[in-house]
């Protein structure tokens, strides 16, 4: 374990569960209020476009959070964050700055990876030979 181990699990930790448990979690227990009137920046509907939101905020950011497929899930992160920042923020860092932050958290993650210290982790070490199987 590094120093380079434990901040990532502090940014995962840190980006994931607050994306997911303030914004996506918020907008899967609204979905029925919101769904018609979801912006729709990417024109494929209002409701399609807050379960696309919902994934890449609550599921995305949980999985980046516990570091299981975390590349894979950072992307749909970012992506949600820089829709959010340019279509519904209009690109303005005084009213979409949360948003650019977890931009620039999310694309962090997928650049450098999930570190030892996640589910992504564990599973290359058992792979490589480095854990007894169970």
């Amino acid at each position: 374990m590094t120093f380079r181990d434990c901040s990532l699990l502090v940014l995962r930790l840190g980006l994931g569960l607050t994306l997911a448990l303030k914004h996506g979690l918020n907008k899967a227990m609204t979905f029925s209020e919101h769904a018609a009137r979801f912006p729709d920046p990417l024109h494929v509907g209002h409701q399609t476009s807050l379960v696309l939101a919902i994934f890449g905020e609550l599921v995305c950011g949980l999985a980046v959070a516990a570091g299981l497929f975390t590349r894979a899930a950072a992307v749909p992160a970012a992506f949600t964050m820089i829709v959010a920042f340019t279509a519904i923020h209009g690109a303005s860092l005084a009213e979409g700055e949360l948003a650019w932050v977890y931009f620039l958290g999310f694309t962090a993650v997928l650049l450098a990876g999930p570190g030892a210290l996640s589910i992504d982790g564990w599973i290359a070490k058992r792979r490589d030979g480095w854990l007894p199987a169970a």
